[in-house]
């Protein structure tokens, strides 16, 4: 049997600061942040933070504590589309 991966959605947030750079970063993962020169760079740049963070929870059980998972404020929220591809 084939199991299905387990999806994991985690709010992001991208400002751009006062040089204009975009800085992103996902809350709910500590130390995960990064920026992108556009929108769109910041975006695929948290994209692979992201899994780059998961792929260490995967060995570090302490780190892998630390994520939060199942943030209350996420529930029932919809993703800008930008972020769904």
């Amino acid at each position: 049997m084939l199991a299905m991966p387990k999806i994991l959605n985690f709010r992001v947030l991208i400002e751009q600061d006062e040089d204009g750079i975009f800085v992103a970063s996902a809350p709910a993962i500590p130390g995960c942040h990064t920026q992108g020169t556009t929108y769109e760079d910041a975006v695929g740049n948290v994209k692979e933070a992201i899994e780059l963070c998961l792929e260490v929870a995967k060995d570090d059980r302490g780190y892998r504590a630390k994520i939060d998972t199942y943030p209350s404020n996420q529930t029932n929220r919809k993703r800008p589309a930008s972020i769904n591809s």
